[in-house]
């Protein structure tokens, strides 16, 4: 299926989820990235600071743990066409831009390219971690200019369906794919559930 239908179809999925639902599958996915990848102090994370009213992921609870254990904490910010990566604290305030999405104030790149670990926002990731995002290719290109060994783990509502077919040559896949059900690992060609 190609990126244009599927999101279409998982926008229409996520506006039908209520907020009670969005809360507890966060929940739920958080439970399982943390069982699947602990974290050490003073590793860095990149983590996209969600949008309720898009009916993402919300990622509060995974920002707050990383906070208390002295994990180091990155978060996008577009400039223009560009994705930036700000590092933040507890006590960072987020001010909300012309899109009404919270992010910190600073428009200069931390210069941090050695995450360990970047979780992702998405709409859809299929079988070989292949994922749709909201079309603008933001994450690809910073994907590809990132310590290639960091974890690209993408969080998401929904398990793996249809397969995207139209991938581009830019595409970069996750490495992990971690839903309220499962956590999916896309080392190999065939995908495997660590349930």
């Amino acid at each position: 299926m190609k990126k244009a239908e599927i999101r279409k179809i998982y926008l229409a999925k996520k506006e039908k989820l209520s907020k009670v639902e969005i809360e507890a599958f966060s929940k739920k996915i958080f439970t399982r990235f943390m069982s699947e990848f602990p974290l050490k102090e003073n590793q860095k994370v990149h983590c996209f600071l969600s949008i309720p009213e898009k009916g993402e992921v919300d990622t509060n609870e995974f920002l707050n743990y990383f906070y208390e254990n002295k994990i180091r904490v990155f978060v996008p910010k577009m400039i223009k066409t560009e994705l930036i990566a700000l590092e933040i604290t507890k006590e960072t305030p987020l001010i909300k831009n012309s899109w009404g999405i919270k992010e910190p104030a600073g428009e200069v790149d931390s210069g941090v390219k050695d995450f360990d670990f970047i979780i992702t926002p998405l709409l859809y990731s299929d079988h070989f971690g292949n994922r749709v995002g909201y079309g603008k290719g933001f994450y690809d290109r910073f994907f590809s200019e990132v310590n290639p060994n960091a974890v690209k783990v993408g969080v998401s509502f929904f398990p793996p369906q249809e397969q995207v077919e139209d991938i581009a040559e830019f595409d970069v896949p996750l490495d992990y794919l971690v839903t309220p059900t499962e956590v999916l690992s896309f080392g190999n060609l065939e995908s495997k559930s660590t349930k």
